[in-house]
């Protein structure tokens, strides 16, 4: 268990809403979990939506209003909320709105509590420069931090569990026998038909892992029937739905590992193989600035398999030829496995989220 800070805090509310499949949920239950289980906090999880929780955590049961799970106390957030009293951190993530109830007991609590936005996921220098600032509510004697995850120094960074990397690398050494092992997780706008064909194509025997919801549905509208599917040179097998460390163990086990939205995108650098990312499509293509912003980080140097990474990445986010761009990124394969484990190595010298939070609040005593 990591050492506790001076004067931390002991008792900590979580609220999700479940805005978008699996994201929001993902990277609550990541943090309260080791919240829990390595700084010994009292953790209550509020979510909206159980089902999504019950997705990544099999054990939780929609039927409850009140349950503990791997010693994390889940409360359904309902909308006649009721609390007792509040938790000395509130972590408001991604800006769900407190209930204002809630907000009430807390204005009214002796001892104001540290209360917590914790932000999306960005590379982009205004995410560095909003970490750590605060804003007063306009009517109650509370005050608001902004606390941004990151990949520098100056964020909040990244939720890592202190034994992930070691249980990565321990489960799942490096192979280098064919075939050619992929996980497909993406948004339904991804450019799956030119994937497939190009592993069809391509020379290396390759078997690609599709989970359901809108990787599989993509799939099926271009091949037929329900699968798995020997197409080409690829077999194309479905997943069933996976639990959180189930996943984490695809991502390990596989080769090549195309990930979207923030919590598989950061589990899959974790993983140190070859990964492309699909990040969550905006309006004007916003998104691509914040893409544009994470590849400046991670493919900053000049050579062909940093340029190579940046293409497949670049393709598999817009309108760009799919085919040349995945030629590229298999031939540079292997140099482009040992940059991940390097960048790996980069982000892992950096405090872990939780650990950040935890001194974060501990300061504001």
């Amino acid at each position: 268990m990591a050492a506790m800070p001076q004067n931390s805090y002991q008792h900590w509310d979580i609220f999700c809403r479940v805005i978008d499949n699996f994201g929001d949920i993902g990277v609550c239950w990541r943090l309260a979990r080791q919240l829990r289980s390595e700084h010994g906090l009292e953790v209550r999880l509020w979510v909206d939506e159980l089902p999504a929780l019950q997705a990544i955590c099999p054990e939780a049961d929609v039927t409850l209003p009140l349950q503990t799970c791997q010693g994390v106390v889940i409360h359904h957030w309902t909308d006649n909320f009721a609390v007792d009293c509040p938790g000395e951190v509130i972590i408001e993530a991604f800006a769900c709105e407190l209930p204002p109830s809630y907000l009430a007991a807390m204005a009214s609590a002796p001892q104001k509590p540290v209360w917590v936005n914790l932000d999306y996921l960005s590379a982009e220098t205004w995410a560095e420069e909003w970490h750590g600032l605060t804003s007063p509510h306009p009517s109650l004697p509370l005050k608001k931090y902004f606390f941004f995850p990151g990949f520098s120094e100056r964020s909040g960074g990244l939720l890592r569990e202190n034994s992930l990397l070691s249980q990565c690398d321990t489960e799942y050494p490096a192979k280098s026998d064919e075939p050619l092992t992929i996980s497909l997780f993406c948004y339904d706008t991804a450019p799956v038909g030119e994937l497939l064909a190009a592993l069809a194509a391509s020379p290396h025997a390759s078997i690609c892992y599709v989970p359901p919801g809108k990787p599989l549905a993509a799939v099926r509208r271009h091949l037929a029937g329900d699968g798995p599917w020997q197409h080409g040179n690829a077999r194309i097998e479905p997943l069933p739905f996976l639990a959180q460390d189930d996943y984490d163990r695809l991502l390990w086990r596989c080769d090549i590992n195309f990930v979207r939205g923030e919590d598989s995108f950061v589990r899959a650098q974790w993983a140190g193989k070859p990964f492309v990312w699909q990040i969550y499509r905006q309006e004007e293509d916003a998104h691509l600035l914040k893409l544009a912003a994470f590849l400046d980080r991670c493919c900053a140097a000049d050579d062909p398999a940093t340029r190579a990474w940046r293409q497949m990445f670049e393709a598999w986010n817009s309108s760009q030829e799919l085919g040349p761009a995945w030629t590229a990124f298999l031939a540079q394969n292997l140099e482009i496995r040992r940059l991940s484990l390097a960048w790996r190595e980069k982000l892992a010298a950096l405090p872990d989220l939780a650990t950040a939070l935890v001194n974060f609040c501990a300061g504001k005593v």
